[in-house]
């Protein structure tokens, strides 16, 4: 083999072995800055993940908003027909962020209680992720209290 034959391969070599590193370091950072959507049957039974964060989808459960007068501080409870997750959320909610509105929040579980950093509103159920739309839809079937279960 001549020594040109032998810097190209090599340099076929570096190259590729540089093109894998890059693809490796893409793909661990796009996990990272994954967050998955869980219905509250799924925190509940330990689906979602403890520490990490991912969105709540379901929804808000009548009667349990509950604001702290003179902070943005607001605490609800989220649904998805079968169980429910305490939520709490320090900011200004959506417009149509209301008892009965299908949500998505984004945030992380602590102590029991999803901490929302994001709240997104949905006007109607027909905007719904589709987990959260076939939880619900299984949840009627059942014919659970909307808001009483755990």
């Amino acid at each position: 083999m001549n020594p040109t034959r032998k810097r190209r391969l090599a340099l076929l070599g570096v190259l590729l072995a540089a093109a894998a590193g890059a693809a490796a370091f893409i793909v661990l950072a796009l996990q990272e800055n994954l967050s998955y959507l869980h219905t509250p049957t799924e925190v509940r039974t330990g689906k979602a993940p403890a520490s990490a964060p991912f969105r709540l989808g379901g929804i808000v459960c009548e009667g349990s908003v509950r604001r702290t007068e003179g902070t943005l501080d607001v605490r609800f409870a989220v649904t998805d027909r079968v169980r429910q997750v305490p939520v709490r959320h320090h900011g200004i909610l959506p417009d149509m962020f209301k008892e009965g509105t299908s949500i998505v929040a984004t945030g992380r579980m602590r102590e029991g209680v999803f901490v929302a950093e994001k709240v997104l509103a949905k006007h109607d159920e027909a905007y719904m992720p589709k987990e959260v739309a076939d939880a619900m839809a299984k949840g009627a079937a059942m014919h659970t209290k909307s808001c009483g279960a755990n």
